[in-house]
């Protein structure tokens, strides 16, 4: 840690205290907040190494199609949580990079499925590829069960978060 994060860490503490909050929760919102912050700068990092001219929420689009397969642009958009016009925007880009490619959807001659290209597929794992290396290199000094508490717990935190958005609607 940094020695102003260092820093920051004590001044929370005080202001939890100040404003009756639970100082973990307040932790927890602090290092979420960097998490997230880096990961959409990484986020953007991944989609130009796709191309330079890819933005940010490319990558996940690209992420889901790799893991889920064929999606519709709209199962795309609230995966990413953007908006249909966004996603449309980012496809168009996209199939004109030859990345993905549309194709009817068998149940709804009306609708399109949206398929990476096996080019696309093949870019994406070597910058998927390329990332994960990267995190290997970051966390060469932990052991492997750190690693995997870590994955379970944001496992855990992405299911309250999944479960959370379901009670919503």
């Amino acid at each position: 840690m940094h020695e102003n994060e260092n820093a920051a860490g004590r001044g929370a503490g005080q202001e939890a205290a100040a404003a009756g909050a639970d100082p973990e929760f307040l932790a927890l919102e602090r290092e979420m907040g960097l998490l997230l912050r880096r990961a959409r700068a990484t986020s953007g990092e991944m989609a130009r190494e796709m191309h330079p001219d890819l933005e940010p929420a490319a990558y996940g689009l690209l992420q889901c199609l790799e893991q889920s397969g064929a999606r519709r642009a709209t199962e795309l958009a609230a995966f990413i949580g953007v908006g249909k016009a966004t996603v449309s925007r980012q496809l168009r880009a996209l199939e004109e990079l030859g990345i993905v490619t549309r194709e009817p959807d068998p149940a709804d001659g009306r609708a399109s499925l949206i398929r990476l290209t096996e080019p696309g597929r093949s870019r994406f794992r070597a910058v998927r590829d390329a990332r994960r290396k990267r995190y290997v290199h970051r966390l060469a000094d932990w052991d492997r069960t750190e690693v995997a508490e870590l994955a379970r717990l944001l496992g855990k935190l992405n299911a309250a978060q999944d479960s959370g958005e379901e009670s919503r609607r």
